[in-house]
């Protein structure tokens, strides 16, 4: 992230893969909730959804950081 604040287009593109990811995080949210509902769930596969999940947030965070411009102080 440089010093130059994002253009228009750049800010548009970053919010609609937030969208994009957010949905996704959601979408994971539901598959874990309904996996752990099964008696017998395959851990390994809820273990990576997880992974996933939280992975998918780490990146969401990242990306609406760069929204914020850089406050010199």
């Amino acid at each position: 992230m440089g010093t130059q604040p994002l253009t228009d287009e750049e800010r548009e593109q970053i919010e609609a893969r937030i969208a994009v990811l957010e949905t996704e995080h959601r979408d994971l949210d539901d598959v874990i909730d309904r996996l752990a509902l099964v008696p017998v769930q395959d851990q390994l596969q809820l273990r990576r959804l997880k992974k996933r999940k939280l992975l998918l947030k780490d990146t969401i965070a990242r990306l609406r950081d760069r929204l914020i411009p850089d406050i010199l102080a």
